[in-house]
């Protein structure tokens, strides 16, 4: 079975939540599903910064639907946007 690499942008749900905190709760959250391998912090407007995530997961059927439910469970989490899906 084959990997692919998933790009999210995660919008907190306001300005004033912690970026530093959500990273974690988004990587223990998603530990046993997939590596995060990268994070980056996106200017929106008036102080609203995003997430944008890359994460490597094993290609099965579904798993970008539970990653994406899993991380909207989150505190904190907003709006989810999926910015890209590609095989390694």
């Amino acid at each position: 079975m084959g990997k692919i690499i998933i790009v999210y942008k995660i919008f907190p749900t306001e300005s004033t939540i912690d970026l530093e905190v959500l990273k974690e709760k988004i990587t223990k959250q998603l530990s046993d599903i997939a590596s995060i391998k990268r994070f980056a912090e996106e200017p929106i407007a008036f102080g609203l910064c995003a997430l944008k995530v890359n994460m490597v997961l094993e290609e099965k059927e579904g798993i970008a639907d539970e990653t994406e439910k899993r991380m909207a469970a989150i505190e904190g989490v907003g709006q989810i946007q999926t910015l890209g899906l590609t095989r390694l």
